[in-house]
């Protein structure tokens, strides 16, 4: 039973587990070595009155490079169901 509990997702419904969802995301795909990592927006989906998903656009730095990233992250279990690369330039 406490394997159970270990393997459980927790369900994502503030701005801090939006935080903390989006950057372990991001730490799984770009690796630990995020610098500057920033939420940008948070929208609710599919709307606001039927929310089952959270589309969140966050901004990091990996080796000098600036990442945008859109995740979709599931309200109720934390899993990222999308993940997609909007920008990658060097910054100014």
């Amino acid at each position: 039973m406490e394997r159970d509990n270990l393997l459980a997702m927790a369900s994502v419904k503030t701005t801090v587990d939006i935080q903390r969802s989006a950057k372990k995301a991001v730490e799984a795909l770009y690796g630990s070595d995020i610098r500057d990592f920033k939420v940008r927006v948070v929208f609710p989906f599919p709307s606001e009155h039927n929310r089952d998903s959270w589309d969140v656009q966050v901004t990091f730095l990996v080796d000098s490079i600036q990442y945008t990233v859109d995740l979709m992250i599931e309200e109720k279990n934390g899993q990222v169901t999308n993940a997609r690369l909007i920008d990658k330039m060097t910054p100014l």
